[in-house]
């Protein structure tokens, strides 16, 4: 079996991948259930002064009503006075730029409102990442040295609108007194995803109570934006970068959560965008949470929301007064973009780690960003798998003249096992012989398995976090970066799904007859001991055929074209390049050439005779 390793350990990889899946797909079948959102999409307020007035509240009061005003003292203690102001009532205040509409509430000075105003959702609606303020939460909780606790989400703001030139300047200030206030600062500048947000007080030495822990809560669920709802869940996590550089995330497990110190920015990211809390100072340390709340995977077209995210950071007084300077990023999970930053933000796009990383960063990026400016994204896709799988092919050639020499050299082999079947050191050591004799080794055709095996998973990292294939179409597949259909069944298969899609099935037919190709000899010669390689070359197609159903188009497009391209260039080298004959006589050239031994050679040789001669001696 040995002239096999190479397609054995591929077919290996495939396999651990494969089964990675069924357990992700498994852990989202066990999600909880969440009530359906009834909602409807809202008109954005365009103009910023302009602002729409809901409910009232009870800490909201009339300054002329003394009752209620002691009443509001007894409840807020000095914060009453925000509680008198015009402001205190459920108004909200749009401020925009080409890219982003925010609109933020008085109650809780914070977002409640993110459109990205450049991209919709599969079904083509406005893409909200926070919606109607029911799906995230922005809360510092403090103490006050009158002895009260507050939650700022509970209290109003009063807005304010400038211009520090070009950029829109929303000041939100949570007041003690005209002088005194905590104030959130946003500023908004055209065209960008990233906002400055400060989080500033004056004048509250002698309000806030330093001895009681202040704590930032921020939450979030994560609206459905993907058409395979089950598949976006796949790649929404919490991340977060933290001591100087280093960055982590909590994974897909149906309940997690963390803590680490340090900590620099926070990342609720879903698969194709991304919610992002930056800061100047690092925070001394903070705790991440991450919960499903998607529905059953078999019920996927009725989820809504898939993860909800939390994150608690203690804030620490400076002087007696907060002052963090921060960013807020609502916009794409898009390398380039958040590479642009330079905080680091990269690592937000799962390209995979360490080589698998670095080669998508530095040679498929940039390399696909350059075929897919003059080329449809979906001929970018099959120009990049040629090229690729051309580069590779002296690679393949070697592993497939490796895989010749064993062949010609196999009815050799098997008379050596049939005449030392009994002695399993003297097999081993004739064996070796052989092959020292003859220039061959098993070991030439698994190196070059291994030399593809970065790219191969690299690739696998790259198309389902390549932006660039949202909603792009190619051939039947109206959307790259989703599965496509070619069919939708009135039931649902487990691990399978409701639809049929194309590109998973020509992926699994190329990859079945590669696998006949390169499996027929060790089939036909089955080692003891080994995998059944007739049940791996049912195994694998069929693997890819389920799991990849619901997968990114692009990938299995990929796959296709790249099993289709290795069988041509495995045709070729066959038929044309390769000579068995001439194989055959360098071999047995080779044979009668004295072969000089290394030390490792001489040293191994001996060890083997001695335990050939042990052996003897203890039979006699």
């Amino acid at each position: 079996m040995e002239e096999k390793k190479f397609d054995f350990n591929s077919i290996i990889g495939f396999v651990l991948i494969a089964g990675i899946l069924t357990w992700m797909m498994y852990n989202n079948a066990s999600q909880e259930e969440v009530d359906a959102e009834k909602a409807q999409q809202e008109q954005v307020v365009t103009d910023s002064e302009k602002a729409t007035t809901t409910k009232t509240t009870t800490l909201s009061v009339n300054p002329q009503d003394s009752l209620a005003l002691e009443k509001a003292k007894s409840q807020l203690g000095a914060f009453a006075y925000s509680a008198a102001l015009p402001s205190a009532k459920d108004q909200f205040t749009t401020v925009e730029n080409d890219v982003l509409s925010l609109k933020i509430n008085n109650k809780g000075g914070y977002i409640s409102e993110a459109i990205l105003k450049k991209f919709e959702t599969y079904d083509a609606k406005p893409l909200y990442l926070i919606k109607d303020g029911k799906n995230a939460s922005f809360n510092i909780n403090l103490g006050t040295t009158d002895n009260h606790v507050l939650n700022t989400k509970d209290l109003f703001f009063e807005p304010q609108v400038s211009k520090n030139g070009e950029n829109t300047v929303l000041s939100m200030k949570l007041k003690v007194s005209a002088n005194q206030f905590l104030e959130y600062r946003y500023e908004l500048k055209p065209n960008d995803y990233m906002i400055d947000f400060a989080i500033r007080s004056q004048g509250l030495q002698n309000v806030i109570n330093s001895s009681h822990p202040i704590n930032l809560n921020w939450e979030l669920e994560a609206i459905r934006q993907a058409k395979s709802a089950s598949y976006e869940n796949r790649y929404t996590e919490v991340l977060f970068e933290y001591e100087g550089g280093k960055d982590d995330y909590l994974g897909q497990r149906e309940f997690t959560e963390d803590t680490a110190e340090d900590v620099t920015w926070v990342a609720f990211k879903q698969h194709f965008f991304t919610s992002i809390l930056l800061t100047d100072t690092a925070f001394k340390n903070a705790s991440f949470t991450s919960k499903n709340i998607a529905q059953a995977i078999d019920e996927d077209k009725d989820i809504t929301t898939t993860k909800a995210f939390t994150t608690t950071i203690p804030l620490e007084l400076t002087g007696g007064e907060l002052n963090y300077a921060m960013d807020w990023y609502y916009g794409p999970t898009d390398y380039k973009i958040l590479n642009s930053y330079d905080r680091n933000l990269d690592e937000v796009v799962p390209l995979g780690w360490g080589i698998f990383g670095w080669i998508n960063r530095y040679v498929f990026i940039p390399f696909f960003a350059f075929l897919s400016g003059f080329l449809p994204y979906g001929l970018a896709i099959v120009v990049m798998t040629i090229i690729v799988r051309i580069v590779l092919s002296p690679v393949t050639y070697k592993s497939y003249v490796s895989q010749a020499k064993m062949k010609v050299l196999r009815p050799e082999i098997n008379e050596i096992n049939e005449k030392y079947k009994d002695n399993a050191m003297k097999k081993q050591q004739e064996t070796m012989a052989l092959y020292s004799k003859a220039g061959a080794s098993p070991m030439s055709g698994c190196l070059p398995a291994l030399m593809q095996i970065p790219v191969f998973y690299a690739l696998f990292n790259f198309f389902p976090s390549a932006f660039q294939l949202r909603q792009k179409s190619f051939l039947w597949a109206e959307d790259l970066s989703s599965y496509d259909t070619i069919a939708e069944l009135p039931f649902t298969i487990p691990f399978y799904g409701d639809h049929i899609s194309l590109f998973p099935i020509l992926a699994s037919i190329a990859i079945f007859i590669y696998m006949t190709m390169t499996t027929g000899q060790a089939m036909q010669n089955p080692q003891p001991g080994m995998p059944n390689m007739k049940f791996m070359m049912y195994l694998s197609p069929i693997m890819m055929l389920f799991f990849f159903n619901n997968y990114a188009s692009g990938l299995s497009l990929y796959y296709f074209i790249s099993n289709l391209i290795t069988i041509g260039i495995m045709l070729v080298i066959k038929y044309v390049i390769i000579d068995e004959d001439k194989i055959h006589a360098k071999i047995q050239e080779n044979k009668k050439k004295p072969k000089k031994e290394n030390k490792f050679q001489r040293k191994m040789k001996e060890m083997m005779e001695q335990a050939e001669a042990q052996r003897r001696a203890n039979q006699k």
